[in-house]
């Protein structure tokens, strides 16, 4: 029986480093896949000027993407995209409608409102430190967990990384590739998840094109400042060093007991 899925990320391109190839299987499947963003991530990484041309064109590639990967619906709340300070903190200036500084409770009844009408089975956030700890991602969290409730969503997953596997493949990548100054592998080995703490792992290898379909649309991400961006350089990688990389995409699941290891969205405990 087809189901609705909804996807939460705070800014157009998360969608395609942590949760493309899921929501590609799903739509595949038959299930209804709605992406809803928070902001238009109008202070990303561009050459181009950030504010709102910067907005309008990130929004232009989330349709891109979200079509690639067969999304039914786009939706963007329309907070401010809150940046980051160069420490990767909280940005001293900002929107006055930033994300980070607005009510949870009344953004998660935005959210909530897209759940009701969706009659939503699943909602996607991220891990409760946002990943590598954006605080964009960690009010998605927030907002994310609070809309379930009021709407009733019956599963909730927290969309992370498995920290183990990734180090270790990241650091293979780098003997290929010379990645860009902002990346710091020391970043990783403190952000996301460990793996005994993962519920899902869910295998994606076979919607890898999609998701580097979805990764490629987000051109305004590849490029700014010295040269290549962390997206331009994984773009780089080949196709089964790519499927190796990104072939499986992780999960939590709050309510179900640690060591839990499920492979679809949907599953449930034994």
């Amino acid at each position: 029986m087809p189901r609705t899925a909804v996807f939460f990320h705070a800014h157009p391109d998360d969608e395609a480093l942590l949760t493309a190839g899921t929501m590609a299987m799903l739509a595949a499947e038959g299930h209804r896949v709605v992406l809803v963003v928070a902001t238009a991530g109008e202070r990303g990484l561009a050459e181009m000027e950030k504010g709102e041309a910067l907005g309008e064109a990130r929004m232009r590639e989330l349709y891109k993407s979200a079509a690639a990967l067969g999304c039914a619906r786009v939706v963007c709340l329309d907070y401010g995209d809150s940046g980051l300070s160069p420490s990767g903190g909280v940005a001293e200036e900002r929107p006055d409608n930033a994300f980070i500084d607005a009510d949870s409770e009344e953004a998660a009844k935005a959210l909530a409102a897209v759940l009701d009408e969706e009659r939503a089975d699943l909602l996607t956030i991220y891990d409760p430190a946002g990943g590598y700890g954006h605080p964009d991602h960690v009010q998605v969290h927030r907002v994310g967990r609070r809309a379930a409730q009021i709407a009733g969503t019956p599963i909730v997953l927290e969309a992370t990384v498995n920290r183990d596997p990734l180090i270790r493949a990241l650091r293979l990548a780098g003997r290929f590739y010379r990645f860009p100054p902002e990346f710091d592998l020391r970043t990783f080995e403190s952000a996301y998840t460990a793996g005994d703490q993962i519920t899902h792992r869910v295998n994606v290898r076979k919607y890898a094109w999609q998701k580097r379909a979805s990764m490629s649309a987000h051109v305004s991400q590849a490029s700014g400042g010295d040269g290549d961006r962390t997206l331009a350089v994984l773009l780089k990688i080949p196709g089964p060093l790519y499927r190796l990389v990104f072939g499986t995409e992780w999960y939590v699941r709050r309510d179900l007991p640690p060591g839990t290891r499920l492979r679809h969205p949907f599953d449930e405990a034994p």
